[in-house]
């Protein structure tokens, strides 16, 4: 049987261009020779037999000799259309696998064209998280500088002289003088320096933001809070958590005034304004996993409570407005949010 298969497919249904341009298929050829062949027999038949008088049959002799007529042309013509089917079906699934494998080279060929677009975006980003490693390695550096230098001086504001006491009681045994000597947790430290160590300094270069931050450790109070949050900081780089990219919904002095004073619920829940999901959910998954970032935030945020509430009432609103922008602020409305201190 000749290939009948199109040269180029062209959807006309379930029929090819070969089908409609011959009009006859082999299969219909044929059905038509076997057709032909078997009506020339019962013809034949007819004629050197005879119908006979049939005066036991009847009228029935006529249904019996149409069925032995067209019932194996009818047979004839079903096995026919069966193979042209089974044919158009045969063809079309090969189509249907030559359609499929030409989808499949092309979903390859556009993977790679991807991959190769996206890999100077990759690297690029690489980069910046390389870079970003690295400004913070600077950081730490400079900091663990400052801590291992040997404190200044710190000038204090003179105290007015204290009215004489009374002669002291001398005790069976002397105090040990391990705790904090009174006055040394008074904030001796600006607003401006306090602001400023808060949002750490910008580039290894940033020579007002080193001395701010010095200042500022010289302070007892504000030297415990830098130290929480350059960990915490420290720990969020990590994850790829950088603050500067954080830009977080600002809310009114007065809601954080209410913190400060102890008030907490629904009343404060604006403090949480860190919208970033990525963000939120990469703290979030740490928070829950890693016991050191857990314990290191928690600890974070109770210097960063304790400080605030005890500085809020010399701070002014535009004051608290700026604090509010550092990146130690950033981190404790994250950190904050996350463990659900605001709601």
């Amino acid at each position: 049987m000749p290939d009948s298969r199109p040269e180029p497919p062209v959807d006309l249904g379930i029929y090819s261009r070969m089908t409609i341009k011959n009009g006859l298929d082999p299969a219909d050829k044929v059905a038509i020779a076997v057709t032909a062949i078997w009506i020339v027999m019962c013809l034949v038949f007819v004629g050197v037999v005879g119908l006979g008088d049939g005066a036991s049959l009847g009228p029935l002799r006529f249904l019996i000799l149409i069925l032995a007529v067209f019932l194996p042309v009818a047979l004839i013509w079903i096995a026919s259309i069966a193979l042209k089917s089974a044919r158009i079906i045969r063809d079309e699934s090969e189509r249907l696998q030559a359609s499929m494998d030409a989808m499949r080279q092309i979903y390859v060929s556009q993977a790679q064209m991807a991959a190769t677009t996206m890999g100077p975006n990759v690297e690029r980003k690489i980069d910046e998280i390389v870079k970003g490693q690295k400004r913070a390695e600077d950081a730490l550096a400079d900091f663990a500088s400052v801590r291992s230098a040997p404190e200044r001086p710190v000038t204090r504001p003179m105290a007015p002289p204290a009215p004489a006491a009374p002669a002291p009681v001398v005790e069976d045994q002397p105090a040990l003088a391990l705790a904090t000597p009174p006055g040394s947790d008074t904030h001796s430290v600006s607003v401006a320096d306090f602001i400023s160590a808060m949002n750490f300094p910008e580039t290894a270069d940033d020579r007002e933001g080193f001395a701010a931050l010095r200042r500022a450790l010289a302070d007892h109070r504000v030297a415990h809070l830098i130290r929480a949050s350059q960990d915490t900081l420290t720990l969020l780089s990590q994850d790829g958590i950088y603050m500067d990219d954080l830009t977080p919904d600002r809310a009114r002095p007065e809601i954080w005034r209410k913190f400060a004073a102890g008030e907490r619920g629904p009343a404060i829940s604006g403090l949480g304004g860190v919208r970033d999901r990525s963000s939120l959910a990469l703290t979030s998954a740490r928070m829950r996993q890693d016991t050191i970032f857990r314990d290191a935030s928690h600890h974070f945020l109770r210097a960063f409570d304790k400080t605030f509430s005890a500085m809020a009432d010399e701070l002014s609103d535009e004051e608290i407005a700026a604090l509010t922008q550092t990146r130690t602020a950033r981190a404790f409305m994250l950190l904050g949010r996350v463990s659900g201190i605001f709601d």
